[in-house]
């Protein structure tokens, strides 16, 4: 386990209130998810900056196609937050067409997000703590038909604004932007976006689509997977 997950173990008390009632589950970490974690650690230094400039607080992670590791990039940051002290971090499955996470934790995938926003379940069943640590994790919940017709309720904006007075961050991860709508939509209800590209993967042209696909909402920065630098 690599030095960044060693540390978001370390136990702090959880907020009072709807956490309490939170499951907290054995940490387990697939190693599709495993980092070095130094990179991680620049790219929280630097979200933590810009936080202090904007107030900024839920982030949307996206990535132009599939398998550009949007997800790796997403569950790598919020372990990278949870280390912290006192940094209360959330990270949530958006992805309800192929979500991971769940897989990537070692929790079930219900309930999650689907359910909570279908009133289906309270919030604080749609989450699981991870150990004893600052990170809680939302899975995408039970599969839906129409994942973008459930992104369109009021009550997403709701529980994001909801979960940004509980968490110092939420973290979307979302589906890809050309993928289908849900990424876009999801990114006008977040604070910023973090566009994920993978060396050797990623289509050139796919990177501007992308970014012209998001309409000029906050791009906070491209983060580049895959290098060997």
């Amino acid at each position: 386990m690599s030095e960044l997950h060693t540390a978001a173990r370390r136990a702090i008390e959880p907020a009072p209130g709807l956490l309490e009632q939170v499951a907290s589950l054995p940490f387990r970490l697939a190693d599709s998810l495993l980092s070095g974690g130094e990179e991680f650690r620049t790219l929280r230094t630097r979200l933590n900056h810009i936080q202090g400039l904007k107030g900024i607080q839920t982030i949307t992670v996206s990535s132009p196609a599939p398998g550009e590791g949007k997800s790796f990039v997403a569950a790598n940051l919020a372990l990278a937050q949870a280390q912290l002290k006192d940094n209360l971090t959330l990270l949530c499955d958006f992805d309800f067409r192929h979500a991971t996470l769940h897989g990537g934790f070692g929790i079930e995938r219900a309930p999650g997000l689907t359910d909570c926003l279908q009133s289906q379940a309270d919030l604080h069943q749609a989450m699981r703590r991870i150990g004893d640590t600052n990170l809680y994790v939302m899975p995408a919940g039970s599969e839906v038909v129409n994942p973008l017709e459930l992104l369109t309720l009021k009550k997403v904006k709701e529980t994001l604004d909801q979960l940004a007075d509980i968490f110092t961050w939420v973290i979307l991860d979302s589906p890809p932007l050309l993928s289908a709508a849900d990424g876009n939509l999801l990114s006008t209800l977040s604070d910023g976006t973090l566009l994920v590209v993978r060396i050797g993967a990623t289509e050139l042209k796919s990177i501007p689509l992308a970014v012209q696909s998001l309409c000029h909402n906050n791009i906070l920065g491209v983060v580049v997977n895959g290098s060997r630098v």
